[in-house]
C-alpha cells in the first residue's frame, strides 16, 4: 500500500526509516520531508498544515494510510478532515483536534488528569482576569517556580525559575504575549523533584501497545544547564525504570488515561506520549503529547524489531489488540548535533561534511537542506546520531566519536548524554 508520512524532522526520518522496511509499504511519501527521508521514500513539497493539499495528494496517489508526525496538524484538525465521507477509506494515525488538546492545552490536560485521578503536580490556571490570584498561588510555592504556556510553543513554553520576583515578572510577560496566543493562559505548577523519563503508547482509543521507554535531555548545556531546547539527546531503555516502576506506570497512568479517552468519547488513534517523573519511586505525569517525541523517536524506533505498519493500520482502523512488542536487547543512544547559537539565534545554510566517514551509527536528519547540490544546515537541531550498543555507555561513546567526524560551521553537541544514569 502507499503510505504518507507528514513532517520534516528527525522523528519523521526515524519513522520513515522504519516504515520503509515493511513488506506492506509499496511506496512511502513524506510531506515535506528532508534530505534524510528522501533516502527512504519520495519527498512531497506540501506543508504539514496545508490539509486540503494533503487530502488531494492522497486521492491522486491512492494513499491508504496517513501517519502524522508533528503536533500542529493534529491540533489544527487534520484527523477530523480525513473523517469526511470522501476520505473515510484512508486510515489516519493521529487523534482528533478535540483529543489533541491533551497536548495543545496544558490546562485541558491538567483537568483531564484531575478528573481521572492520574497523579500529577498541583497547579493553578491563570489568565489576565485572575492574575492576582495566580501571583498568590505562585508565592505559596517553593522555589523553583514552574510556568507553562497553555498552548503550543515549539517546546519553549516552559520556564523554571529560582527567584520569586523574576517568576512573577515572567508570569506577567507570558500573559502579555511572550509566547503569543500560546501564553494567553498560563499554568503554574508545583515543582516536582526527581528523574524524568518518557513512556509511549500506540492506541486506537480503547486498546494500547506500549513502546520502549526513553529519557531525553532538554537543556542546552552539559550537566543539564542553560536554556531548554527541543532535545539534545536521548537514551533507551532507562536503567531505573524496572518492573516495579513499569507496573506503577501501567496501572496508575496508562490504563486510567486510555479509560479517560473512552470516558470523554475522544476519537483517538495514534501515539500517547507520557512525560513522566519519578519522585521517590512514584511516577507522576508532567505532560501529555499526542505524537512521538523528538529525539526520543530516534532511540525508541530503532529498538523495535517488529514491523510497525500492521500496528499502525490496526490503530487507524480501531482494531488494535494488546501485545508485547519484540525489542532488541541493545541499548540505543542518540546525540543531537545543533547549530551554534541554538536555541537562540543561529545561522543556516552551513555546509555539512563527514557523513560518508560515519560507521556503526545511524544518522537521522532533523534540520538539513540542499543548497547548490550540497547538504547544508537548515534548522537549530541538525542531525541525530543514533547508536545501538551493549549498554548506553558504549552506545553514546560511538555516537560521540561520529559527532567528532561530522563537521559544519558552529556545530555543537552535548558530550554527557546519559550522565545522570
Amino acid at each position: 500500500m502507499n503510505i504518507l508520512l507528514i513532517g520534516s524532522g528527525g522523528r519523521e526520518h526515524a519513522l520513515a526509516w522504519k516504515i520503509s522496511q515493511s513488506n506492506l509499504c509499496t511506496q512511502l511519501y513524506i510531506a515535506p520531508g528532508n534530505p534524510g527521508t528522501a533516502q527512504c521514500g519520495i519527498n512531497i513539497d506540501i506543508s504539514p498544515q496545508d490539509i486540503q493539499a494533503l487530502q488531494n495528494f492522497c486521492l491522486e496517489t491512492d494513499v491508504k494510510l496517513v501517519v502524522v508526525g508533528p503536533e500542529a496538524p493534529l491540533v489544527d484538525g487534520i484527523t477530523d478532515a480525513f473523517r469526511n465521507e470522501n476520505f473515510k477509506h484512508i486510515g489516519i494515525l493521529g487523534p482528533s483536534a478535540y483529543a489533541a488538546q491533551l497536548e495543545g492545552s496544558k490546562a485541558f490536560a491538567k483537568k483531564f488528569m484531575q478528573k481521572y485521578q492520574i497523579p500529577t503536580a498541583a497547579y493553578f490556571e491563570v489568565t489576565a482576569i485572575n492574575v492576582d490570584k495566580g501571583i498568590e498561588f505562585l508565592q505559596k510555592q517553593k522555589a523553583p517556580y514552574v510556568l507553562k504556556a497553555d498552548g503550543l510553543a515549539a517546546g519553549k513554553g516552559v520556564l523554571i525559575i529560582e527567584d520569586i520576583q523574576e517568576a512573577t515578572q515572567e508570569l506577567k510577560n507570558m500573559l502579555s504575549g511572550k509566547f503569543g496566543k500560546a501564553s494567553e493562559t498560563v499554568v503554574i505548577e508545583e515543582f516536582l523533584s526527581g528523574m524524568e523519563f518518557s513512556v509511549f503508547a500506540l492506541t486506537d482509543g480503547k486498546e494500547y501497545v506500549l513502546l520502549p521507554e526513553a529519557k531525553d535531555y532538554k537543556r542546552i548545556g552539559e550537566g543539564d544547564t542553560g536554556l531548554n531546547t527541543g532535545g539534545m539527546g536521548a537514551v533507551s531503555p532507562v536503567p531505573f525504570v524496572d518492573e516495579t516502576m513499569w507496573h506503577k506506570v501501567k496501572e496508575r497512568i496508562v490504563k486510567p488515561t486510555i479509560a479517560g479517552l473512552q470516558g470523554e468519547k475522544m476519537d483517538y488513534s495514534g501515539f500517547v506520549f507520557f512525560g513522566l517523573i519519578s519522585v521517590n519511586g512514584e511516577p507522576y505525569v508532567i505532560e501529555y503529547n499526542c505524537r512521538m517525541g523528538d529525539p526520543e523517536t530516534e532511540v525508541v524506533i530503532p529498538r523495535i524489531e517488529d514491523d510497525i505498519v500492521p500496528l499502525f493500520l490496526d490503530a487507524a482502523q480501531k482494531t488494535l489488540q494488546y501485545q508485547e512488542l519484540k525489542t532488541t536487547r541493545f541499548s540505543a543512544t542518540t546525540v543531537m548535533m545543533v547549530s551554534g547559537g541554538y536555541p537562540g539565534d543561529f545561522e543556516k545554510h552551513k555546509a555539512i561534511s563527514g557523513l560518508d566517514q560515519v560507521t556503526s551509527s545511524m544518522i537521522f536528519h532533523a534540520g538539513t537542506g540542499i543548497k547548490d547540490s550540497a547538504l547544508v544546515t537548515s534548522g537549530g537541531r541538525v542531525l541525530a546520531i543514533t547508536t545501538l550498543g551493549a549498554d548506553f555507555r558504549a552506545a553514546v561513546k560511538t555516537s560521540l566519536a561520529n559527532a567528532s567526524i561530522i563537521n559544519f560551521e558552529g556545530k555543537y553537541y552535548r558530550t554527557d548524554i546519559g550522565f545522570d544514569l
